[in-house]
């Protein structure tokens, strides 16, 4: 083999070396709408930590739609590292498709679900429809603004509370039914996600109240200015937990397993739960 050759090849193979490298101090969050800024906050956190206990500087890439449609993504390939989603379903449907860990409610505390959520009302302010629980939003005249359950957990948890709601107070499954139905009957549009349906109450102006997590109140105050909407906290609401995981697909490919847990592992400090506090998420 010539000189040239051989330089050739040592150039390509350094090249190929180089790739690995940055590939493994590289990271893709696949998660849920409405976590953005969250997580936005979170990755310049865990970056520094990162950087004083290892010396390794790192990147993290976010990608957020709604939660359900991020799961379906990943599943067909897109090449999340982790995905930290508002639903244990979406987690459950990638272990069932074999992507991440059949066991992966195992691999951390809580269930793999650092942080959890609620569900509660979003009104304009002044609350001008009086809206204080779940029987109001099935008032004639009043128009709900709600994500498509079949495209994020926003949307399902909604769903849930709506019905659970009713189970509560003693109603049986039948009324639940009933109450759900006249619910979505007063439903204009479903939004795709939550942040699509955040923009649909306040830019486009539609809908007298809104169903979503607990943490876009931050949101909104931050992007549109404190003073544009009232929390209603309902009588009734739901747990919604924030499941993670390791995408173990990506990671086997990418050489990336180590930085991933050290990820989803942070979630669980006192830094991460303090950060998630401020974006009115609720630390375990």
């Amino acid at each position: 083999m010539t000189s040239l050759k051989i330089k050739t090849l040592l150039a390509s193979l350094a090249l190929a070396a180089s790739g690995v490298a940055s590939a493994q101090n590289q990271l893709l969050n696949v998660s849920y709408d409405v976590a953005r800024e969250f997580y936005k906050d979170y990755n310049a956190a865990f970056a520094a930590h990162y950087k004083k206990t290892t010396g390794q500087d790192i990147k993290i890439d976010q990608s957020h739609a709604g939660s359900s449609a991020q799961a379906r993504a990943v599943r067909d390939g897109l090449d999340a590292d982790v995905v930290t989603m508002n639903t244990t379903t979406d987690v459950q449907f990638l272990a069932d498709s074999g992507v991440v860990a059949k066991d992966w409610t195992a691999k951390f505390p809580h269930d793999a679900s650092p942080t959890t959520s609620t569900m509660l009302f979003l009104v304009r302010n002044g609350n001008p429809k009086g809206i204080k629980d779940w029987e109001d939003l099935i008032k004639p005249g009043v128009q709900v603004i709600v994500v498509n359950p079949k495209t994020g957990g926003n949307g399902r948890y909604a769903y849930l509370a709506a019905w659970g709601a009713v189970r509560e107070k003693g109603g049986t499954e039948q009324q639940a039914a009933e109450f759900v139905s006249k619910l979505y009957k007063n439903v204009p549009v479903l939004a795709k996600g939550g942040r699509d349906a955040t923009a649909t109450f306040l830019q486009r102006n539609q809908g007298d109240v809104l169903i979503t997590f607990e943490s876009e109140v931050v949101s909104i105050d931050r992007e549109f200015g404190a003073g544009k909407v009232d929390a209603i906290y309902p009588s009734v609401s739901i747990v919604a937990e924030n499941p993670v995981a390791v995408v173990e697909r990506t990671v086997a490919k990418k050489g990336t397993a180590q930085l991933a847990k050290a990820y989803l592992d942070y979630l669980y400090s006192d830094e991460a739960q303090e950060i998630a506090a401020k974006h009115a998420i609720r630390p375990r």
